[in-house]
């Protein structure tokens, strides 16, 4: 057992290296630190994203920390994501795509009532490489400008969830963020043998914390009734570098000619509370169908590593998802397929960004957010194990004022390992 454990630790920790890959190709992800990343395993993602409410002995969930108290066996889990997106604007098409390790958790039962779970997902991801050129009367390109930036933070947690009585479980979760983004800007005029390049260096540090609570009681031997809550306590992000400023000869590999800047950095984006609610009914390794409802009051970013974003502006942010599951039979010993889990969902989602691609100043446009989803758990073998499939089909944005639409397709995989590594030996 003492060499199963070690064996994980190598691998969590050796991993953190994967996290570091260019993990995303969206325009959005340009503004603050990137993207941020959906906190769900693949099972939940499958089913809209839902969990809030749910929880069940064999699979961890990244939506509530109250939900471990739940856990049976000790469980594994990693996954990988391939993200393909097509982002159009009124004048063009343009395709690309990513494939990235998107978590590693491991979770362990502690006794009867607790449970524990450590673990390495991304937290915000950025990877744009985007072009704006300025004509004169003639359609003849004047000035062109080349924004590109590369990098995100990822997200180290311990949680702690404990059932103090029957049906009700509360839980903790502590975070550690942390990254490095770089962000560049290549401005060039025609005729003009250099060019200017602005670029910020961040590295990005902080912690947050999680509560939730959950609670199962049955209407009746068929059903259960799930209610749960989850919160995402204020908190605040650092991002410290330096900024440079200096002219680059584009034919000779942008080496650097005269540099007119060279400073530090600092910024802060503060995160107020946010709140997840969600119900849901079903019956344990049979069936679940739930809702979650999440809201945040707008994000605050300060200092002048964010002082160039003058296109962006933020709103309120609000999400909701509906899914859920059905295993026709979990047990089963006579038919493989009855002991498959068919996964679906979808969901709406406010971003909360507001961008105003005319620069006019004030018309900010919301960039929402629409996925349907859908999956399925393959046992292995005999075993409790796992291999799940998820599949997601979305649209963000769109490509009205100057706005770019993505409409995106995601394959998703992982691994559910269950383990009695815990159990005590019984003799009969």
């Amino acid at each position: 057992m003492t060499k199963k454990i070690i064996v994980v630790l190598i691998t969590l920790f050796i991993s953190v290296s994967s996290f570091a890959q260019k993990n995303n190709t969206s325009a959005y992800s340009f503004f603050g630190i990137g993207d941020k990343n959906s906190m769900n395993t693949v099972e939940q993602l499958s089913m809209g994203g839902i969990g809030v409410a749910h929880n069940d002995a064999y699979h961890l969930n990244f939506s509530n920390p109250a939900s471990v108290a739940s856990l049976s066996f000790t469980t594994y889990t990693l996954a990988i994501e391939n993200k393909n997106i097509t982002a159009q604007d009124a004048n063009s098409t343009q395709s690309a795509a990513s494939t990235y390790l998107s978590y590693l958790a491991f979770g362990v039962p502690i006794g009867e009532k607790g449970g524990f779970t450590f673990g390495l997902l991304p937290n915000s991801s950025v990877g744009y490489s985007l072009v704006t050129n300025e004509l004169d009367g003639d359609d003849v390109i004047t000035e062109a400008t080349l924004y590109s930036g590369e990098g995100g933070t990822n997200k180290v947690f311990m949680n702690f969830g404990y059932k103090p009585f029957k049906g009700f479980s509360v839980g903790l979760q502590t975070n550690y963020i942390f990254g490095k983004i770089e962000n560049s800007i290549i401005n060039q005029i025609a005729d003009n043998p250099l060019a200017t390049k602005y670029e910020t260096v961040s590295n990005v540090k902080g912690y947050s914390a999680n509560i939730g609570f959950q609670y199962k009681t049955s209407l009746n031997p068929k059903v259960d009734l799930n209610l749960g809550a989850s919160f995402d306590l204020s908190n605040t992000i650092d991002a410290d570098g330096s900024e440079y400023l200096y002219a680059v000869d584009i034919d000779t590999f942008e080496s650097p000619k005269d540099t007119i800047l060279n400073g530090d950095s600092f910024g802060k984006i503060k995160s107020p509370l946010k709140t997840s609610l969600g119900v849901g009914v079903g019956k344990d390794n049979k069936w679940f169908a739930g809702v979650d409802y999440s809201f945040q009051k707008a994000l605050e970013l300060s200092g002048n590593t964010f002082s160039s974003y003058s296109k962006i502006a933020y709103d309120d942010y609000s999400k909701i998802a509906i899914g859920g599951f059905y295993t026709p039979k979990f047990n089963s010993i006579s038919s493989y397929w009855e002991r498959v889990t068919y996964r679906a969902g979808l969901k709406f989602e406010k971003t909360g960004l507001l961008v105003d691609a005319l620069e006019s100043g004030t018309d900010f446009t919301a960039i929402d957010d629409f996925g349907i989803s859908f999956g399925v758990g393959l046992p292995l073998s005999q075993q409790l194990s796992n291999i799940n499939f998820g599949f997601e089909f979305g649209k963000r944005g769109s490509t009205s004022k100057g706005l770019v639409q993505e409409n995106y397709f995601n394959f998703r995989l992982s691994l559910s390992l269950n383990d009695k590594w815990f159990k005590k030996l019984e003799i009969f």
